[in-house]
Parts: structure tokens; sequence; C-alpha cells
């Protein structure tokens, strides 16, 4: 079914609601996951070990089995308080959903995007609610975001009983820039990562090549200034040689991921509806690319939607309280 159904789901996806509704037959993109080589990613040690429950990575120190490098990955535990997350959350219920596909809700603050003609426009963007300013403040102390400048917030819905999950897929690297954000709320989840086979042509990823890397592969934000950042491309260190091979990261419940690097555009992330148990909510954020930032091609452009990504407005009334990160 190629039109929009009344879930919110269209094309190739689908929800446990239009799947009853339609006798739609899902996709498998995981199958014969035992035939698979998969790991754990865990957040002390930055290895990934061999095995697919995600709960192993609480296993560290005392890891068994095989284990590979895996960099790209950033993951704080406990990033909120308990008393964060309920006030977040009180705020987030308090406004309107809208359908997305797959079982997903979604509350999307930023700029219009068309990523085919490389076009951006406002829309009705004018900043974000007031109740989440002080989780963009939060990023300050987070060394590896330094100069994080968010310019789209989305707040994204995992419920079990439509059968939410998000295919495998990479954030497009026209706009949206390297460092991908996920705050996790109300229960644990998992990101499972496989590597990407298909054309460079696709989520603009030939526009990786023309602007530099923000971070490089230990996760250390690299200089603007001086000689570190000429010619600095982005480490695609990560590439896999096994297509079979399958990483799953543990999204705890509070925590804060961070993915760039080769994670980032090597590899496509999804959450399958088997790891959604519990309603789950995650604020995601975007930067932009270089080119949209000082001294790029598209500094002006980019600058007039950073000017209004500093408006923070009462969800009540609908009008700007603060201003500023």
């Amino acid at each position: 079914m190629d039109t929009t159904r009344p879930c919110g789901c269209k094309g190739i996806r689908t929800c446990l609601i239009c799947e009853q509704e339609f006798g739609i037959i899902r996709k498998d993109y995981l199958p014969d996951q035992n035939d698979r080589n998969s790991y754990v990613y865990c957040p002390w040690c930055n290895k990934a070990w061999s095995g697919w429950d995600v709960n192993l990575y609480k296993d560290h120190p005392n890891h068994n089995g095989t284990s590979v490098n895996f960099s790209g990955i950033f993951i704080q535990l406990d990033f909120l308080s308990c008393a964060e997350e309920d006030r977040l959350m009180k705020g987030i219920d308090e406004m309107s959903w809208a359908p997305s596909q797959s079982g997903r809700r979604k509350q999307n603050f930023g700029p219009k995007c068309n990523f085919k003609k490389k076009r951006l426009k406002l829309g009705d963007f004018n900043g974000f609610p007031a109740f989440t300013k002080f989780v963009q403040e939060k990023f300050r102390d987070v060394e590896i975001l330094h100069d994080y400048q968010t310019i789209e917030q989305c707040s994204l819905e995992y419920n079990p009983t439509r059968g939410a999950s998000i295919d495998p897929h990479i954030d497009d690297c026209w706009v949206w820039g390297e460092r991908i954000i996920t705050v996790n709320l109300l229960s644990d989840c998992v990101l499972t990562l496989t590597p990407y086979q298909g054309d460079s042509g696709r989520y603009n990823l030939q526009d990786i090549k023309t602007y530099p890397a923000v971070l490089n592969q230990d996760g250390k934000v690299i200089s603007k200034n001086g000689t570190a950042c000429v010619n600095n491309h982005i480490s695609l260190e990560n590439s896999p040689h096994d297509s079979d091979i399958v990483v799953r990261v543990p999204m705890p419940r509070r925590s804060l991921l961070v993915m760039y690097g080769s994670a980032r555009y090597v590899w496509e992330h999804c959450v399958l509806r088997q790891d959604v148990t519990e309603r789950r909510v995650c604020l995601a954020y975007r930067e932009f690319t270089p080119p949209y930032l000082e001294g790029g091609t598209h500094e002006s452009e980019g600058n007039v939607i950073l000017d209004i990504a500093r408006n923070f407005w009462s969800h009540e009334g609908n009008s700007v309280i603060a201003q500023e990160v």
C-alpha cells in the first residue's frame, strides 16, 4: 500500500494497527539473527562483545567471549535524574502528538528539509518548548558536545501496543551534522546497527567528503583554530568487512547517546519492534553540517535558523519566555 494510512504508516512501513486492519505481512529486517555475528556494545570499555542479549554489557568488567573495537558511540548513563525525567514527561504529554510511521508518534521542532532538493525552509519553526531548555543546557557539561548548537529537537514515542519501531537508516548527511543525540526516557531500549551496503547517493552520504569532521576517532572535539582541522575528513575506521555483523547498543533509561564518525556514517541504525517492551519516549537532537556554520558556504542561511533556535517558548501560552542556551 503506497498511500498514507490512518495510523500514519505509508509504503513499506507498517505497525500492528495497519497490519491487522489491512492484512499486511511485515518485512523482517534481521532474519536468521542466530546465524549472524552479533555483538553487544559496552559503554564502560567502549568495545563490543559477542552476544545478542543487550544486558550482557552489565557483565562489565567480567565479559566473556570475543570483542571488537567499536568507535563512534558515546553513552552517558544517568544523564537525567528521575525528577528531571518526570519534569520532561509532564511537559511532553501536555503537548499534542502527531502520528508517525511504524507505530511511532512524534513532536517535531525544527526547520523543514527537502533532502532530495537540498532546500531548507523555516516553516512554522519558532524554537523549542521551554520545559526542554535544561536538557540543552546540560549538553554544555558533556565534553563530546562542545559547541553543539541544536537546530532540531524531536520527541518520539514508541509504544509496544502499536508495534512501534524504526527501520534501518542513516540520518541525512547534507544538513544534519556529525553528532546525533538521543536522550532516552521511560524505559530501556536497544539501538541495533548493521553495515550499510547501499549506494553513496542515498542519505546524501557523498556530502561527507565535502566538509571536515567535528570529532576525531577518540571522540575528542577537533579545534576550529590552527591546522588540526585542515583536510580533516571524517574517519570511517569501523567500515565492516562482514555484511552479517550486528552491533547492539544499549540505551538505558535516562541515558544520553551520541553517535558520530563511522557509527554514524557507515552503519544503519534501527529500533526493533521486539526491543520495545514498554512505552518509551526519546528526545532526538540534530546540529548543522559545517557548510551551514561559521565560515561555511551557507553560513547566512544557517544563521537565520540558529537565531530562531535560541528561542524557548511556553507550551501553555506559546510565547517566547527565554533565549540563548
